[in-house]
């Protein structure tokens, strides 16, 4: 496979794949240059492209992606300021419309380059993966051909949903939001939250090596400031404008849900069964917000299956 291209201004070295357990090694590893996006491409096969959110990167995905990689081509980037993407230098949050432009990127430069076709893509999100990853699909009619979706949100909060109160402090309270963005809270705080089983430490470590830096982290404090206060913030008309041309519920869908997620409620998984009434659901009550590291083995077979139907 050809080396990946020199390091852009603003972006992050991988270390060692050593330091990474469990995830695919650096004869996996590009990086586009125009967006500036790393990103694993393991395997061969119908192409899934996996989009993370905050304040994970492409880490999240290891066990699906060796769980994939003998008969799918998985396609894992790191959203732009995560992972070992590039960082922004300008100030203010990275607009979720620039977000979708490095994507649109991405697909073009595998596209273009002949090594992925132009329609049949499965889309597979998590959390912000979901979001912005929705409005990517709807710019691409034809491009996606499945869905795959854990513990994630792409249409406005359902009535009655509230967002935990420890997260529209951080989002509102912006000397609190500092503070925890200095002393690294935020990504600390959801590797344990967001779990069932802990997390061995070495695997802790692999998370947060991305965001060892206040300057590395910008990005997961900026998600944070993002997420939308109500019905009618801004952030949805790109991510559930309505009308019959944002509609992607005729696809094949796949939904994978821990039960336990503080976050994403069951009242937003009753919203996507009702939105997706044909997806296949696997629910999980006793995996939180990362599924896949609480219920990974349980979930991987019927993924696979799900994605070898035709």
């Amino acid at each position: 496979m050809p080396p990946s291209p020199p390091l852009p201004p603003g972006g992050l070295r991988p270390p060692a794949a050593d330091r990474l357990p469990g995830f695919p090694g650096a004869e996996h590893w590009r990086r586009e240059e125009r967006s500036g996006l790393h990103y694993v491409d393991h395997g061969s096969g119908d192409v899934v492209l996996i989009l993370h959110g905050n304040p994970t990167w492409g880490y999240l995905w290891r066990r699906l992606i060796t769980a994939l990689a003998g008969d799918f081509r998985c396609i894992v980037p790191d959203q732009l300021g995560m992972g070992f993407s590039q960082r922004r230098t300008g100030a203010g949050p990275i607009p979720l419309a620039e977000r979708l432009e490095h994507l649109d990127a991405l697909a073009a430069h595998l596209i273009e380059q002949g090594r992925a076709p132009s329609a049949g893509w499965t889309l597979a999100v998590h959390d912000w993966g979901g979001p912005i990853g929705l409005a990517w699909a709807r710019r691409h009619p034809g491009l996606v051909a499945k869905l795959v979706v854990l513990n994630s949100v792409g249409f406005r909060w359902p009535e009655g949903y509230r967002l935990p109160r420890s997260l529209a402090l951080l989002r509102d309270v912006r000397p609190l939001g500092e503070a925890a963005h200095l002393l690294n809270v935020f990504p600390r705080a959801a590797l344990r939250a967001g779990v069932v089983r802990p997390l061995p430490a070495e695997v802790r470590s692999a998370y947060l090596r991305p965001y060892r830096s206040a300057w590395q982290r910008r990005a997961v404090r900026d998600f944070l400031r993002q997420i939308p206060r109500s019905g009618e913030d801004p952030v949805w008309s790109l991510v559930d404008p309505g009308g019959d041309s944002a509609d992607l519920a005729g696809l094949p869908a796949f939904i994978g849900w821990g039960l336990r997620d503080p976050v994403f409620t069951p009242l937003v998984l009753r919203e996507w069964r009702r939105r997706l009434p044909h997806a296949e659901v696997h629910a999980f009550a006793d995996a939180g917000h990362f599924v896949l590291e609480d219920a990974g083995e349980s979930l991987t077979g019927p993924l696979r299956r799900f994605l070898s139907t035709r």
